[in-house]
């Protein structure tokens, strides 16, 4: 007597967890690609959804760009060099302990694919001014960051002769423009060479 057949599952649906699938397929996708070469199909169908799942979600490219900068970019931004800096000592230790660990990442053979905040705000930033304001938001989240550690050094009478706003600009541009120089050449060389004249001067 033959059992019989168990009724089909039903399918769960997650619009959570299917918004978070199309954020880190699009995100990934605009830090190989770029935004301009990834189409709304290519989000879809790599992350396997529907065309009515990424429209509910993001009703335009330009929405989900935005949310990918907001929520991811910025998201990797906290994550791999403002909190390192926060929770170090001293600014000094935390700014080379990031830099320390791009190395080591890279040295390991990782393909390099630049700093994601700077990739897009070379390719948006002139394109549209709502893209502008986002990618400046992070920018200015990670230098304030930054500012403030060194403000906190500067009261300890840990800090050498540096203004804390103007040297937290110095760094962020010399980490966002070393790995510039890093995804053209394919190697850490010139995360090096930054690494070494910030501990000179620090």
């Amino acid at each position: 007597m033959t059992k019989p057949s168990a009724p089909p599952q039903k399918r769960v649906r997650n619009p959570d967890a299917m918004r978070n699938r199309l954020l880190d397929v699009a995100a990934e996708a605009f830090q190989s690609l770029g935004y301009h070469n990834t189409s709304m199909h290519d989000v879809m169908r790599n992350a396997k959804a529907t065309g009515g799942a990424v429209y509910h979600h993001f009703p335009s490219k330009k929405a989900l760009g935005l949310a990918v900068i907001r929520e991811r970019v910025a998201k990797a931004v906290e994550e791999t060099w403002i909190e390192p800096v926060k929770s170090a000592r001293v600014t000094r230790e935390g700014i080379l302990a990031v830099f320390d660990q791009l190395i080591a990442e890279l040295d390991h053979g990782k393909r390099i694919l630049g700093c994601p905040l700077n990739n897009l705000a070379l390719e948006l930033s002139l394109a549209d001014p709502e893209f502008q304001i986002a990618i400046q938001e992070v920018f200015e989240q990670w230098r304030i960051a930054i500012a403030q550690k060194l403000r906190s050094d500067k009261s300890r009478g840990l800090l050498k002769k540096f203004e804390p706003e103007a040297f937290a600009t110095f760094v962020v541009a010399c980490l966002s423009g070393a790995m510039a120089l890093a995804k053209a050449s394919q190697n850490a060389k010139a995360i090096r060479a930054c690494a070494r004249q910030l501990a000179r001067i620090m």
